[in-house]
Formats: C-alpha cells, structure tokens, sequence
C-alpha cells in the first residue's frame, strides 16, 4: 500500500501538539497594521490552538501528524 501524501501548505502553516491540538500563527498580522488597533495587534501575538472543527480539517491534510 503506498503511503499517503502529507499537503505541503498544512505541513508549513500547522504544528500538532503533544496532546493533539493544532496549533497555528495568529491571522491577520501579514500587512495593514496601520489600520489596525493597538489591542488587536497585542492580542494576535504568537500562536493559537484551532478550534475543534478546524483542527479534524487540517488533521486530514496531515495524515501522520497526529
């Protein structure tokens, strides 16, 4: 049986964690940060966990990532 192809775009962006939670960089920091409130670029530093809908998608992508 051959093995399953891992998509390259969910292997760049995503990481699962130890207790299978996916974890991802926080959206919408890439450009307008002007436009954007101090406490909206305060709050969108670092990483996230996505919820759990999100997660079984990108779960699928990443076959042997779990």
């Amino acid at each position: 049986m051959p093995k399953m192809k891992t998509k390259s775009s969910a292997k760049k962006r995503f990481k699962v964690s130890a207790s299978g939670k996916v974890i991802s960089a926080q959206a919408g920091k890439q450009h307008g940060m002007i436009k954007r409130t101090n406490k909206f670029i305060r709050k969108a530093r670092g990483t996230t966990t996505l919820s759990k809908p999100d997660a079984k998608i990108v779960k699928g992508f990443m076959p042997y990532d779990r």
